[in-house]
């Protein structure tokens, strides 16, 4: 499989667009690389709170939503992230430097709400949630782009 730019599939920019690559995907999942770093955004000397991984994992799930538009043929949807189910993490902070795989894989897809399991995973770390979203349809993005 070719390199899958990031900046192609999410519309963060800058210091918000968090994954720094996607290593493989399917219609059902993807799974994207995040190198803990210690921007200031999130990041300190002390690590990043693992809480931020629900960031991860949303970006990660938004990622997917976009490469199955794009490989469609259809532009790009606006995504939400609506909530999340029993965040779990074993660790209090990611450390800095440290390489985090996030694999994201969905449960179910409706009528632009769905649900996917997520996951964290690095030498010595774990973190796990189920991700509630939203994608309104391309009509109702463009209401709100105006």
């Amino acid at each position: 499989m070719n390199e899958i730019a990031v900046n192609e599939l999410l519309a963060h920019e800058g210091r918000m667009m968090l994954l720094d690559k996607i290593i493989k995907f399917d219609d059902q999942s993807m799974v994207s690389e995040v190198v803990v770093r210690n921007d200031g955004l999130f990041g300190d000397d002390q690590g990043v709170p693992a809480l931020v991984g629900i960031e991860y994992m949303a970006q990660t799930v938004a990622a997917h939503g976009n490469m199955m538009d794009k490989l469609a043929g259809r532009p790009s949807h606006l995504g939400f992230l609506l909530g999340t189910r029993a965040y779990s993490s074993n660790v209090d902070r990611f450390s800095i430097g440290s390489v985090l795989t996030v694999t994201v894989e969905k449960i179910i897809q409706e009528q632009g709400l769905g649900v996917f399991n997520c996951k964290i995973t690095a030498p010595g770390v774990l973190a796990e949630a189920k991700l509630n979203v939203y994608q309104p349809d391309s009509a109702h993005n463009r209401v709100l782009a105006e």
